[in-house]
């Protein structure tokens, strides 16, 4: 048998050691991936290869998928590639052979831990030096796996929890606890939790662990249920490692209404001590009374399916606070509350002046809150004190890294609005890798990409699911724009009330007896829709410098930030060099650019 011949047999041999080993043992997904990838390789097919081509083998999905859309294959590599480093740490540390999966591509690598063949045999007795340096490598390699490996952080999701309570109203209870119980986990080193928008993706669904943990690429799920019945609550937690199914740590709590702050802690505890964690910042207890405390959950559960800036979700906050201004959490989350709502809905000068007092109210109750740092953020932006609004995003950002919220309020608020185009779209980009499954978070991003011209990663993130099909159309019609597909973006707009991004694209289209149209009877059909910003885009779609700088000039009163990603945002391109935006920018205060 020749050189090449053993050489393969002992790659066969490896995969069928790695495959049968504990750590693939019940690693299904990850396991097919693996045997296809060495297999199509052994038989030399490695131009075959490809994500869409595994997508389709391995995974089921329908040929002509798009990888780009869907990031299975992509997902699962990542899973594989952490659990051949964990096998080659621990059973496979004197395999023969290391099987290896390089990053950004899908065709195996194999590495003999000691030479083959007698030629080989020759070559290292004549460079014995060889195989100290390969031992000196391996040793650093494995010590790293040991101790550094250890250092990453924990990925873990939080389910919502069952509300087994007969009176559904009881529904906002379980929702809030849940969102409580992820916000207290995110403040403990060591843990990467994910987002409540990501976890809550999978209320009210059927639950296969294996599949959520994929989905959600964490290694640990917590699930549980909420019974409440008058002041009593019953409240059944679990831990569950993922690639097992083990249950590490599970508990029951009966309680009163008014210790469910402490039971919080209790859960929070038992996890971290299952994960033999220490509390890193610390957890953080807060005495308040159950009504305020039960206005500050139905405020957060109804945050997380409709807009944060909404009217109610401000007054259940308000309300909250009103009971008891010392609750941290519920000043936070008004200040939260108050930044969005200062950019979209009514009253938005109200809640734009309510907004930095609430946030440093909430910072004063609770320095480690990082809502509050984040929020606070937006209200310095807001009034262009660039130098303390990046100091307090970057303090959100330290308390907690997987916040996706600050990363998007750090891209909107700070880097877009200074034309820091790169690090918006970097920052935009970790909020939806920390919150893989929000509507906002993928948005957002699009949003950004659009500024900066590309307009098919735009289309690829604006069309992800969302609540509003307007909020849809507007970021994914606007793409279409980009990409030269007017009729499309057309017929998008028209469902929408944004009226302006419709005139906008009948400009480009050469419309112009739309556009004339839409000037008179667009403010009439949306009263809420009838700003100068409006009438700039219906300018601006029609390539009208001077009337488009003259109805910006008169929308200065929002301030700097929204001035900001206004002039950076890809309709008011046409007008960048103008000498007149600069005077504009140093109106609003805007850094020249």
């Amino acid at each position: 048998m020749g050189e090449a011949q053993e050489n393969a047999q002992a790659n066969r041999e490896e995969l069928t050691r790695v495959l049968g080993s504990s750590c693939f043992a019940r690693a299904e997904r990850i396991s097919k991936l693996l045997r296809f990838v060495v297999e199509r390789h052994l038989e030399g097919r490695d131009s075959e290869l490809k994500e869409s081509l595994i997508g389709v083998e391995v995974y089921g999905r329908n040929p002509g998928y798009d990888p780009k859309a869907d990031s299975t294959v992509r997902t699962e590599a990542v899973r594989l590639r952490a659990r051949l480093d964990k096998y080659y740490s621990t059973d496979g540390r004197h395999d023969p052979v290391v099987i290896m999966l390089p990053k950004g591509g899908y065709v195996p690598e194999f590495h003999f831990a000691a030479p083959q063949g007698a030629e080989a045999r020759q070559k290292a007795a004549t460079w014995p030096w060889i195989g100290a340096a390969l031992a000196a490598v391996t040793i650093a390699i494995l010590v790293w796996f040991r101790f550094g490996a250890q250092n990453s952080p924990i990925q873990i999701a939080v389910l919502p929890l069952i509300n087994l309570s007969q009176d559904a109203a009881n529904e906002y209870f379980a929702d809030g606890l849940t969102a409580e119980i992820i916000r207290n986990l995110s403040i403990i080193d060591g843990l990467a939790v994910r987002s409540q928008t990501s976890s809550f993706a999978f209320k009210g669904k059927p639950r296969n662990v294996r599949e959520v943990g994929s989905q959600l690429e964490a290694d640990y799920i917590v699930e549980g249920s909420v019974l409440r019945s008058g002041q009593q609550l019953r409240i059944n937690a679990q831990l569950i490692r993922i690639r097992d199914d083990l249950p590490l740590w599970s508990a029951s709590y009966d309680r009163g209404l008014s210790n469910v702050v402490a039971v919080q802690d209790e859960i929070s505890r038992g996890i971290v001590n299952s994960l033999r964690l220490k509390l890193g910042r610390g957890q953080r207890r807060y005495d308040t009374n159950t009504e305020a405390y039960e206005l500050y959950l139905r405020a957060r559960a109804l945050g997380a399916q409709v807009f944060m800036g909404d009217d109610e979700v401000i007054r259940l906050f308000e309300l909250s606070v009103a009971r008891d201004p010392s609750l941290a959490p519920a000043q936070a989350g008004l200040a939260v509350a108050y930044a969005w709502g200062s950019i979209g809905g009514r009253n938005q000068k109200e809640k734009l002046a309510n907004l930095r007092p609430t946030a440093e109210k909430a910072i004063q109750l609770d320095p480690l809150l990082p809502e509050a740092h984040s929020a606070l953020g937006v209200a310095y932006a807001r009034n262009g004190q660039w130098d303390l609004a990046e100091r307090s995003f970057r303090r959100a950002i330290e308390i907690d890294p997987n916040s996706s919220v600050a990363h998007g309020q750090f891209s909107r608020f700070f880097f877009w609005p200074l034309g820091r185009m790169d690090e918006a779209v970097l920052e935009a980009r970790k909020a939806v890798r920390n919150d893989p499954l929000s509507s906002r978070a993928h948005i957002q991003l699009g949003d950004v990409l659009l500024s900066v011209g590309r307009y098919d990663e735009a289309a690829l993130e604006c069309g992800k699911p969302v609540a509003s099909i307007e909020f849809t159309n507007d970021c994914l019609a606007r793409a279409r724009i980009g990409q030269g597909r007017t009729d499309e973006a057309i017929a998008m707009l028209a469902r929408t009330d944004n009226w302006g991004y419709l005139a906008y694209a009948y400009g480009k289209a050469g419309r112009r007896d739309e556009v004339e149209r839409l000037a008179t009877e667009g403010p009439l059909a949306h009263p809420s829709n009838r700003g100068h910003f409006q009438y700039a885009l219906l300018y601006a779609g029609l390539g009208n410098k001077d009337r488009t700088l003259k109805e910006l000039d008169q929308w200065t009163g929002v301030g700097p930030a929204r001035m900001g990603f206004t002039l950076n945002s890809p309709e008011f391109a046409f007008l960048r060099g103008d000498p007149r935006v600069k005077a504009l920018r140093a109106m609003v205060g805007l850094p020249a650019q």
